[in-house]
């Protein structure tokens, strides 16, 4: 280890912070570990996530089972979740006064419910660690100059103009078109894949979901007409179009090639799978057999917002007043397809609250991921969404950076 080993972090997020604590950690007195935020607000994005709850990580303890979370990046992290995982997240926000508990649907919270609580976790842990943290002053320019038989200085100019002089380095700014560390990383040497948006969702408009804002379908599976994508979850009708987990796992999952479209595709719903068009005409007939005095439209016998039935009634041709009796087979078949294969036109996207999160970044194969250090540029190391990784919602893009971090700042400690 190098007499004193001086270590900066460039980007105050999630990221960043894990990897400076644990390096910080490691290093002890052998070294000094300075991280620099360009904003005045570090660990904005935690503070914002999950609602204010910050969904910090996901129950998911299987490294071959999480690795299919990630539509970039599942194939390089599996080794990564292996050295650090969620149980070791969990541990690890435990071991310094932070419970969590999960919900039903697998995501994990502290049971505070405030993501101030995880915020602060950190910026305590980072304290204590004695790394200094910089804000209102980020990284412009990083240039790399040679020492014989050894690792690079780095040579630091800040967006003051004042430079700062360091023997590690570490990227952990985000990943969007503006981030600074893209052009750093591009600079060294990286290849960048340029970034797009991952979890976004769609803009319909639509008669048949005016009105509905706020409804949500507990289980809908969604798809795009000629493409193999496709994804499940509950679906959420906004006043803007569709949205919710089934529609932002097929975001993610689609992310290059829906830019590629412009954000302009159909998109077809099943609001009551695993039902298809014949089974669910099947199984209406029935009803119609059992129920035939009550009303079509005014009594459901799917699971789905009443309001959004009488919708998908009308929109399928059927009079309000019609008893099932009177429908005939034709009215049953349309209905089915309304409610099984109803194709929507998106004509654009709106990204998931706060929680902007891209496709794109740092080119992988250009990064050991046992260290997260660059194979192109010694010394140089990253983690977060800096990199080409983006896993759908649910609390595992702050897995890979929690992985990530922690990886980077071991190694960064050595």
């Amino acid at each position: 280890m190098a007499e004193h080993r001086r270590v900066v972090i460039v980007g105050g997020g999630a990221a960043g912070f894990f990897a400076a604590i644990a390096c910080a950690e490691k290093l002890g007195a052998a070294g000094t570990v300075t991280l620099f935020e360009a904003t005045a607000h570090p660990l904005a994005k935690v503070r914002v996530s999950g609602g204010g709850r910050c969904n910090l990580t996901h129950a998911c303890f299987e490294p071959r089972d999480l690795v299919r979370h990630y539509p970039r990046g599942g194939r390089e992290l599996l080794g990564a979740f292996h050295r650090w995982q969620p149980r070791d997240t969990v541990a690890w926000f435990a071991a310094r006064g932070v419970e969590t508990k999960t919900e039903d649907d697998g995501r994990m919270f502290p049971v505070t419910d405030d993501s101030a609580t995880i915020a602060e976790c950190l910026l305590q842990a980072a304290a204590a660690a004695g790394v200094v943290v910089v804000t209102s002053r980020g990284v412009r320019k990083v240039e790399a100059l040679g020492r014989a038989g050894a690792a690079p200085d780095f040579w630091l100019t800040l967006t003051d103009d004042s430079t700062v002089r360091c023997d590690r380095l570490l990227i952990a700014t985000g990943g969007n078109k503006a981030s600074a560390g893209l052009t750093i990383a591009a600079a060294l040497g990286h290849t960048i894949i340029p970034p797009v948006p991952s979890l976004f969702t769609f803009h319909i408009d639509d008669r048949r979901l005016e009105g509905l804002s706020g409804l949500a379908v507990e289980h809908a599976e969604v798809a795009v007409p000629g493409t193999r994508l496709r994804a499940d979850g509950p679906l959420l009708i906004t006043h803007w179009g569709l949205s919710g987990p089934a529609i932002l796992k097929l975001s993610a999952w689609g992310a290059r090639e829906l830019a590629e479209r412009k954000y302009e595709f159909p998109v077809t719903v099943n609001f009551a799978p695993p039902r298809t068009r014949d089974t669910l005409v099947a199984e209406l007939a029935g009803v119609r057999g059992r129920h035939p005095r009550k009303q079509l439209a005014t009594w459901s016998p799917l699971p789905m917002p009443q309001r959004l039935w009488e919708r998908l009634v009308a929109s399928a041709g059927v009079a309000p007043t019609v008893p099932w009796a009177q429908a005939g087979n034709p009215a049953l078949a349309a209905l089915a397809a309304q409610v099984t294969a109803a194709e929507f036109q998106v004509v654009g996207k709106s990204l998931f609250k706060e929680e902007f999160v891209t496709c794109g970044g740092v080119k992988l194969s250009e990064v050991d991921f046992k260290t997260m250090a660059s194979r192109v540029c010694p010394g140089l190391h990253f983690a977060g969404e800096v990199l080409d990784i983006d896993g759908v919602t649910g609390g595992f893009n702050f897995q890979s950076a929690w992985t990530t971090g922690w990886l980077a700042g071991q190694a960064l400690g050595e």
